[in-house]
């Protein structure tokens, strides 16, 4: 399929998010679905909620917080939450959420391999579905690694990107938030030539990655130009 020219994307969707976000779980489907229509580039944004002096230990309050948000969640998206993540890392008062690491894995992941949403996706579903420690780096390694990434070559690359090159990018994601004046994450940001950014409400779409498909593709104004 590939003509071996490559053709630009009409348009760029900014998605900012969050790796210990349960809503940006919740969008997941959406951003995936997004990745897929033809002319649209997905740009990914880690905001870092849990990073530097947000990052907090698991404690019977954040349990009592998140709980009722996960079963939202999961009653709107069809997300699967497990037993792991329920009975276990809820549980664990060991556990330490900082969302900087799992973003530098995404970084890692697409500066590599171009599979920071893949990546992303891994994290996520390690985090609610397994109830693993995806602050731990060696935990990071593994998931790349079932990408079929390297994992030397993976670690070599995290290394290179912690910690400045990851803050420089969670403070323009920030700014990026700042400037539409988001409300927090998941945020999806359409941009196109010439054109204001147009923030996109993905929260009437929450489990219908159709229909947010032909939202988006309703924004894009496909233009052809003459010689």
């Amino acid at each position: 399929m590939a003509s071996g020219i490559s053709t630009p994307p009409v348009a760029t969707l900014h998605y900012i998010y969050d790796p210990l976000c349960g809503w940006c779980y919740a969008a997941a489907p959406l951003a995936q679905a997004a990745s897929h229509i033809p002319g649209l580039l997905l740009s990914l944004h880690g905001g870092g909620m849990l990073s530097d002096h947000n990052r907090r230990q698991m404690s019977p309050a954040w349990r009592d917080y998140v709980l009722p948000h996960d079963k939202r969640i999961a009653a709107l998206s069809g997300q699967i939450f497990g037993d792991a993540y329920f009975q276990g890392l809820l549980e664990d008062g060991n556990v330490i959420l900082d969302s900087t690491p799992p973003i530098t894995a995404v970084l890692c992941a697409q500066s590599l391999q171009g599979l920071g949403l893949a990546m992303l996706e891994k994290i996520q579903a390690a985090h609610y579905q397994y109830g693993m420690k995806v602050a731990e780096q060696q935990v990071l390694i593994a998931l790349a690694n079932e990408l079929g990434m390297d994992a030397t070559k993976f670690a070599q690359r995290f290394a290179e990107l912690s910690p400045t090159a990851t803050a420089q990018h969670i403070q323009q994601s920030r700014e990026l938030l700042a400037q539409i004046d988001g409300n927090g994450f998941p945020s999806f940001v359409l941009e196109q030539p010439g054109k204001a950014l147009q923030v996109l409400n993905a929260s009437h779409y929450l489990g219908k990655p159709a229909s947010w498909c032909a939202f988006i593709a309703a924004q894009i104004a496909f233009t052809t130009t003459k010689d």
